[in-house]
């Protein structure tokens, strides 16, 4: 067998791995927050704005509800789950391809981290890497 193949076996099985043994990776989640913190790169807030976002996710689909603009709704190109207490300790990395409502496509990377009882999203374009979305999410379940 080619080094490379062994290569890509080996990480085909870790990420299958990943998600394993973790129902929560398998099932349709919803995380809502009551507000939006922009950063800098430094982790300053540059602004904040208050409204409720609901974001529904799978490993196949992202779909984001903003307060007030349209929907953005979106294809998961990459997605690893790992959550040793579900929906409270854990983490979820997503690389989406997100799209609003006029049709403006962009490249996201989305993580979800659970740790000490808060669970923060992470959101940040390829296009703008230095401009970082937070939420702090008031609600992380699965969707029923």
């Amino acid at each position: 067998m080619h080094h490379s193949m062994k290569l890509f076996l080996a990480a085909a099985l870790f990420l299958a791995g990943s998600t394993a043994g973790y129902g929560q990776c398998e099932t349709k989640t919803v995380l809502s927050a009551s507000k939006t913190d922009h950063l800098a790169a430094d982790s300053t807030i540059e602004s904040s704005a208050d409204g409720k976002v609901t974001i529904e996710f799978t490993k196949t689909s992202f779909v984001v509800h903003p307060p007030d603009e349209g929907t953005l709704t979106g294809r998961v190109d990459s997605f690893s789950c790992n959550w040793p207490v579900p929906y409270k300790v854990g983490k979820t990395w997503v690389k989406a391809l997100l799209t609003d409502s006029q049709g403006q496509a962009e490249h996201m990377i989305i993580t979800i981290e659970g740790k000490a009882g808060t669970i923060t999203l992470y959101a940040r374009s390829d296009d703008h890497p230095e401009q970082i979305i937070r939420l702090v999410a008031d609600t992380f379940e699965e969707k029923r």
